[in-house]
């Protein structure tokens, strides 16, 4: 599994403690910043992450910024995208499972660590069910063209 990750200013923190669970578990990852407490803009962010895992260079995403809102929007905006705000485990498997989500959103100031890597795990062990569920994915996606 490869994971694409990344953060503005207000996700850097959790980002970094999201990035070592990751490669203690051995999973490999690109950080595609940011790396300090400066400001920037979070759209800048959702772009490289989601243009790389619509790409197919990454299986996932993960977005993290103050309240996981405005990177996870940016990244929404990207066609084959479908990025879900999580704060909780039971919707953290439930976007994998039925909205094939590829990308996970957290915030910062939203959740603790521990909650946090509680999340990825979650998502990341989560199969999309298909079924009905796909031909919903299927809809969503149609979306993207007719507007």
């Amino acid at each position: 599994m490869k994971i694409a990750i990344g953060s503005d200013h207000g996700g850097v923190n959790l980002k970094a403690k999201v990035a070592d669970h990751l490669r203690s578990r051995n999973i490999d990852l690109v950080d595609f910043g940011t790396f300090n407490q400066d400001s920037i803009d979070y759209p800048d962010v959702s772009e490289k992450v989601g243009v790389a895992v619509r790409n197919g260079e990454f299986d996932f995403g993960i977005l993290i910024c103050g309240t996981g809102i405005g990177i996870g929007i940016a990244a929404n905006k990207i066609s084959g995208i479908r990025a879900a705000l999580c704060h909780d485990t039971f919707s953290a498997t439930a976007s994998r499972q039925h909205n094939d989500a590829n990308i996970l959103c957290m915030g910062e100031r939203v959740i603790g660590p521990g909650l946090a890597l509680d999340i990825v795990d979650a998502f990341l062990a989560a199969e999309f069910l298909g079924g009905r569920h796909a031909t919903r994915v299927d809809k969503i996606n149609g979306l993207e063209g007719k507007y």
